[in-house]
């Protein structure tokens, strides 16, 4: 807006996670990390854009030296009147240059982008929500099988995904010598630390796993519905169903809220079926808990299969008033999410020949 309070930057950034980025700009500006805000994070492994405020009441951007980093670039600088916030992004476009490819194959990926806009992308939970070890959904499904042994053993025991630091602090665990595991356990890692701290005061598995925090209990719930999620969302995609509803499905609109159940007489109205196509709504997949909305029919029993698969019994879910975690009560999420906006083109540049795709993705996709 050309005056405030907030400086806005226009910032390209490169192999650097957000959190990253955001503590680089909090240093240069000489300000708390609570002072610089964003609408949302964008992936480590990508060269991304996005605006960033920083509060910085009564200066404006020539009274800062400029902004230099190995992995960040300074596109533009202006003030506003405010601070951005988680929501306030619309939401994502997307560049994405193919290489080893012909040029001659841009018809066929032409024809995938199309396909994509008409029928949706499949919102699959990327991998991140899993963790670093790969078994947060684990951890998940102990706790809500209160197994906390298990859910402590997932967190601690030797694995060939963790970090070298951490061999040996592993090992020190799967020999029951817990503080020992506790004094190897790097800092940084505050859960595992907090955990260990607990085993070696005495306290059982049961007491131990109170040591970590609510939201990170929340956390590998949703990481454990996600996992479920993804294999509703694949057996829909491999049957060739992720555009069509179908009755027994749960219907939720474009920002995922307001359910309601499809049926045989909803999938006759043209007029339900012309908001489908135009993405006002979209069938939904189960984040699986007691409190959940059930899919009826073929698709509900397919759900229901899908989490016996995991070992968990559907009829045996815990009630959140027996496990005071977040997400435990369970939700539902839209299985497919809208392209638009597409851009295809063929190419080459000093790296050689490419195919360039571009689109436009809601906000969290």
């Amino acid at each position: 807006s050309g005056h405030g309070e907030h400086i806005y930057l226009m910032l390209e950034k490169r192999n650097m996670t957000a959190m990253e980025m955001f503590n680089a700009v909090a240093r240069h500006f000489g300000v708390r990390r609570s002072a610089v805000g964003y609408a949302g994070l964008k992936d480590k492994q990508a060269i991304t854009r996005q605006i960033v405020s920083v509060h910085v009441p009564g200066k404006r951007p020539e009274d800062f030296p400029h902004f230099e980093h190995e992995r960040v670039t300074v596109l533009w600088a202006d003030l506003h009147e405010n601070k951005l916030r988680r929501g306030h992004l619309a939401g994502n476009r997307f560049s994405i240059k193919i290489r080893d490819v012909e040029i001659a194959q841009t018809r066929t990926v032409l024809r995938a982008i199309q396909t994509l806009e008409r029928v949706g992308v499949p919102d699959r939970i990327g991998a991140q929500r899993f963790g670093y070890l790969g078994n947060n959904h684990l951890i998940g499904r102990a706790l809500l099988s209160r197994d906390a042994r298990a859910a402590i053993d997932l967190m601690l025991s030797p694995s060939d995904h963790s970090p070298e630091v951490q061999n040996e602090a592993r090992e020190h665990f799967a020999a029951g010598r817990f503080a020992e595991a506790r004094k190897c356990f790097p800092r940084n890692y505050r859960t595992e630390w907090a955990v260990l701290g607990a085993l070696a005061n005495g306290e059982h598995p049961e007491q131990a796993i109170d040591a970590v925090e609510p939201d990170l209990l929340g956390f590998y719930i949703s990481a454990f519905q996600s996992a479920v999620y993804n294999a509703v969302l694949d057996r829909r995609v491999l049957a060739g169903e992720l555009g069509t509803l179908m009755p027994g499905d749960v219907a939720l609109d474009r920002q995922g809220r307001k359910p309601f159940d499809i049926d045989e007489v909803a999938l006759t109205e043209e007029d339900l079926l012309a908001r489908y196509s135009r993405f006002e709504f979209s069938a939904s997949g189960p984040m699986w808990g007691a409190k959940m909305r059930r899919a009826k029919d073929r698709v509900g029993q397919v759900e229901a299969e899908t989490l016996a698969s995991f070992g968990v019994d559907p009829g045996r879910l815990p009630d959140p008033s027996d496990l005071d975690i977040p997400m435990v009560g369970g939700t539902r999420r839209p299985l497919r999410i809208p392209l638009e906006n597409s851009e295809v083109e063929g190419g080459g540049d000093e790296h050689g020949t490419y195919i360039r795709c571009a689109f436009d993705l809601p906000r969290g996709a």
